[in-house]
């Protein structure tokens, strides 16, 4: 006979508002925020048990990517979530065609955790560490110089940071007469048409003149990295390599201290300038050339001793695998926003500690991409460090509810995960998103209705 009291005690530690069988997609709805620090799209998933899973397209991307989804997953159970990853991941794509599909998956993977209430770390097969190490990008205020660097880079570590990076290429010596040589007047339009992009007030331009400034700016930094013609001279190697000396003055030689954003320059350019930089102890040099040229980083790899990486725009398992068998890489550096989500970044990384490699994740988004990132982080062994981009960023933290999270969720360079169900939020803050809106679009949480009844014949065999 059952001892009604007890079973009712017992009953009382068990959330019985979740079916997990029964768990059904309702809706699928997104609100547009920006500086935080770029553009992103974040994503809520609603279900038929009150239950919402958030996600985040990734930054700079389109949500069209994630909108063309919805009508292929309502009234699917988000628990199922290769299942309804192999259904939509012909829609994904390379670099930010990837972010629709990899951050819808990231929504499934909540939704399945606050279902069973256990967290993501704990279903992709627990954890090996608590704390997940942050590294910074840094940027200079004023004047860019190795020494200004530097001290940017020891305030970091000032802030507890362990691991740091930031940027060194053609960008610090483009004005500098004589440190770079290319077919006469192309880097200065590259100049004028960056700064028409990005700096220009468009006020009174019509919406062709717009358009005109978009086209061009796509069409010269486009350009493959060996196609554009732009090479270092002696002057500018010596001017780089003083510029990481002075930084290493600053911050000394035991700090991992990563580079990135090289400019568009060929393979032979990138090693001489690796073979220049070599002696400074770097952590590794990233995105020198397109990830996609396999045979060209192989060279590089074994043109200089310092690690080299790349990965943030490569989607889907299959496609970082031949970098690691023409031993390009020493680092891969997935986005759980391009990769396809989180389970694919962790099969990403423990595919790469097959071939000795270990796994960094990139990441330039709000704290939902961030803490799905430190999840996959927390239960892969190879990882090294998880990019952090918002220091600068006051209300970054506030976009996320938790009653299990910190108010500041990056402490002392370290983010520290608890056993809460999911990605560990409970809801996101409207007023702060509202204050963040993206001008030109507007709206938070607005109806996607206009979705749901997108159909095709989406089988890719007959």
């Amino acid at each position: 006979m059952i001892n009604k009291e007890s079973y009712e005690q017992t009953l009382g530690h068990v959330s019985t508002a979740s079916r997990p069988s029964e768990l059904k997609i309702t809706d699928i709805r997104f609100t547009d925020i920006v500086g935080g620090p770029f553009h992103s799209s974040l994503i809520k998933v609603y279900t038929n048990q009150g239950l919402v899973g958030f996600g985040e397209v990734r930054d700079g991307a389109d949500k069209v990517y994630a909108l063309m989804l919805k009508s292929r997953l309502l009234g699917e159970n988000p628990c199922n979530i290769d299942k309804l990853f192999r259904r939509i991941k012909q829609f994904g794509g390379h670099a930010r065609q990837g972010g629709g599909v990899s951050g819808i998956e990231l929504a499934l993977w909540d939704l399945a955790g606050k279902a069973y209430g256990v967290p993501v770390y704990q279903m992709l097969g627990g954890k090996f560490r608590d704390k997940i190490r942050m590294y910074c990008d840094t940027e200079v205020v004023g004047k860019d110089t190795g020494k200004a660097m530097g001290e940017a880079l020891k305030k970091r570590m000032d802030a507890g940071f362990t691991f740091l990076k930031m940027d060194l290429g053609i960008g610090q010596i483009i004005n500098e007469p004589g440190t770079l040589s290319a077919p006469l007047g192309f880097l200065e339009e590259m100049r004028e048409k960056s700064k028409r992009r990005y700096n220009q007030n468009f006020d009174g331009l019509s919406e062709d003149e717009l358009r005109e400034i978009t086209n061009r700016h796509y069409d010269i930094y486009n350009i493959p990295h060996p196609l554009t013609g732009i090479h270092v001279t002696e002057k500018g190697l010596d001017m780089l390599e003083q510029y990481v000396a002075d930084v290493r003055s600053v911050i000394g030689y035991q700090v991992p201290l990563a580079i990135d954003h090289f400019g568009h320059i060929g393979l032979q350019d990138c090693i001489k300038l690796g073979r220049r930089i070599d002696k400074f102890n770097l952590a590794w040099m990233e995105d020198m050339i397109p990830w996609q040229y396999t045979q060209q980083y192989a060279q590089l790899s074994r043109s200089v001793t310092t690690p080299i990486c790349t990965g943030e725009d490569i989607y889907l398992k299959e496609n970082f695998k031949p970098l690691l068998e023409a031993g390009g890489v020493s680092v891969i550096h997935p986005d759980v926003l391009t990769t396809g989500g989180i389970l694919e970044t962790k099969k990403i990384g423990d595919m790469a500690q097959d071939y000795g490699v270990a796994m960094a994740i990139h990441m330039a988004e709000s704290p939902i991409a961030c803490l799905a990132a430190a999840h996959v982080a927390a239960a892969t062994e190879n990882f090294l460090a998880l990019e952090y981009h918002s220091c600068e960023v006051d209300w970054w933290d506030d976009i996320v509810i938790g009653s299990r999270l910190p108010d500041k969720l990056v402490q002392n360079g370290y983010i520290t995960l608890t056993d809460a169900p999911g990605l560990g939020i409970d809801d996101l803050n409207d007023e702060v998103l509202a204050e963040h809106v993206h001008p030109e679009i507007g709206g938070i949480w607005e109806s996607t209705d206009q979705w749901n009844k997108f159909y095709s014949n989406d089988r890719l065999w007959s």
